[in-house]
């Protein structure tokens, strides 16, 4: 196999100059004086709360940050991009002014025949299939890896999994970039190894049902067609189990539904001998569920979470907020303000974008407004900041940096 060509980005001259370009598309003073001030800002008739932890997290940091050294360190090159760099279209639209140009992650077309050794191709944050590393490796090209720490270390453990003959049960969504790349971990060292992605406390349900015998297996195999490794027999798989996760899954639902095949093990062999399980939910994923829950103890009249449409981690925020606050909204930026009447948000179980009324609260400038912002780790502070002075503006209220 030929070997891809290491380099480093990330040497000191480039980031010094990587930085400050990072600073003028993603950083915002005003969301730095919020934080420093407790995560409180009063105005005239409003108040802002931000969530103690919120936006981006160091991987997805790390991750634009080697993307942004790359075009440096190869400004004559073509470079591509496999998919988004990370789930946020504001990112990923400044990265293609660049010049990066895009490869489908979904599957290797064309375009990766294409490729040749004076290209660079950029792994997103998310990883990428073992098969298509290895093809990216024998093509020789220059590969400038942005993987998250945190992932990898989900591959460590299912591929451990996978080398002890435990078939991984992957709690996340079947199609997602992570996952997939995850999947391919799964089967190991010798590419044996046998996994099954379950999204919902229902998928669970089907795994434990058949785990105690009262399955139907076409049913079964029927239900987790596309979810599943090539091979994968319920019968002969489903004996010994590990659980692992999509990093930015909710914890509340990966801990529920840890619960349910652990006694669903038990049930059947007497013990959880055959049950293991490794949190592999990400560090910053844990912190802004967990400072989500504690703004939402504050009395709020409203909830704005900020992010990409296509962002798992935000998504959950969303469900989060949802349940404690009514009047919470998904948007993607502050265009999707209209209005202190209407406000276009996403709605995560239709998956679109929607027009929705506002309460008359919001307009009622002669009472304070209170609104707590979030946003999930793909999210960059500019466009919370944008959001604040969207709604100050629309309220009259002058905002000043500090």
């Amino acid at each position: 196999m030929k070997p891809n060509k290491p380099v480093n980005v990330r040497r000191s001259d480039v980031m010094e100059k990587v930085s400050a370009v990072i600073g003028e598309h993603y950083l915002s003073p005003l969301v730095d004086g919020i934080r420093a001030r407790g995560g409180r800002m009063v105005l005239d008739n409003m108040t802002i709360l931000l969530a103690q932890e919120f936006g981006f997290c160091a991987g997805v940091r790390r991750a634009i940050d080697i993307a942004y050294a790359a075009r440096r360190v190869f400004p004559d090159q073509r470079i591509y991009l496999i998919g988004e760099i990370i789930h946020n279209p504001e990112v990923n639209r400044q990265l293609d002014e660049m010049g990066l140009v895009r490869l489908p992650w979904q599957q290797m077309d064309e375009s990766y025949e294409a490729l040749t050794p004076d290209d660079v191709v950029i792994i997103p944050a998310f990883g990428v299939p073992v098969q298509m590393r290895e093809f990216l490796e024998e093509k020789g090209v220059f590969i400038v890896d942005t993987t998250c720490g945190d992932v990898m270390k989900v591959w460590r453990r299912v591929k451990g999994y996978a080398n002890s003959g435990i078939t991984s049960v992957i709690h996340g969504k079947a199609k997602h970039e992570e996952s997939r790349a995850t999947a391919s971990h799964a089967r190991g060292d010798g590419g044996d190894g046998h996994y099954i992605v379950v999204f919902t406390s229902e998928d669970a349900r089907v795994v434990c049902d058949y785990i105690l015998g009262k399955g139907d297996r076409e049913k079964f195999l029927a239900h987790f067609r596309g979810a599943m490794s090539e091979g994968f027999d319920p019968d002969l798989h489903l004996q010994r189990v590990g659980m692992a996760n999509q990093t930015t899954m909710l914890k509340e639902e990966t801990l529920e539904i840890q619960t349910m095949l652990r006694d669903a093990v038990i049930a059947r062999d007497g013990n959880e001998l055959n049950f293991h399980v490794f949190d592999t939910i990400c560090g910053a994923t844990q912190d802004r569920q967990n400072a989500l829950f504690h703004l939402l103890e504050q009395p709020l009249d409203a909830v704005i979470v900020v992010g990409g449409y296509n962002s798992s981690n935000t998504t959950h925020l969303v469900e989060i907020a949802q349940k404690h606050q009514p009047n919470t909204w998904f948007v993607e930026n502050a265009a999707c303000i209209e209005s202190l009447h209407e406000i276009r948000a996403f709605n995560t179980r239709m998956k679109k974008e929607e027009l929705t009324a506002l309460p008359p609260e919001a307009a009622d400038t002669s009472r304070r407004w209170t609104v707590g912002i979030t946003a999930g780790a793909s999210c960059p502070a500019n466009l919370i900041e944008e959001v604040i002075r969207r709604f100050a503006a629309l309220r009259g209220c002058a905002v000043e940096v500090k």
